[in-house]
């Protein structure tokens, strides 16, 4: 698995303290987000995450902007994405328990220990229950 992470300028700070933890708990990473609190264009850095997390099925991506909202919706535009727009750990959990999110989103002015309970809890929940959730 590897974990594709992605920010606009608003997301910058927090990406820093996230892809920290992840690295000190050596999950594989790649951050295709912007490197300063400079204006980018958050839709481009959604789709970058985003094409990155289709070439593996094990692929979790991580998008971070001022609310979160933005990026969701440019994620949600690509075929194969189904990223949820997060504010609290039960959204997070229930994204990847019943919607087999491969993306999350959320604000980057969340608190840092809830941004890091929020990576966890998306990393270390799977989906379940195919048969209720995976209608045909």
């Amino acid at each position: 698995m590897k974990i594709i992470i992605g920010n606009d300028h608003n997301g910058y700070e927090l990406k820093k303290e996230i892809i920290k933890y992840l690295k000190d708990n050596r999950y594989y990473l790649e951050d295709v987000g912007c490197d300063s609190v400079e204006s980018v264009d958050y839709p481009l850095i959604a789709k970058k995450v985003c094409d990155e997390v289709l070439t593996d099925e094990d692929n979790l991506g991580i998008l971070i902007c001022g609310t979160g909202i933005g990026m969701s919706i440019a994620a949600n535009r690509i075929k194969g994405i189904r990223c949820a727009k997060v504010s609290t750990e039960d959204e997070v959990a229930l994204s990847r328990l019943h919607n087999n999110a491969n993306v999350i989103a959320f604000s980057g002015r969340i608190d840092k220990s809830l941004a890091l309970r929020f990576v966890d809890k998306f990393i270390n929940t799977s989906f379940s229950n195919k048969e209720r959730h995976m209608k045909k």
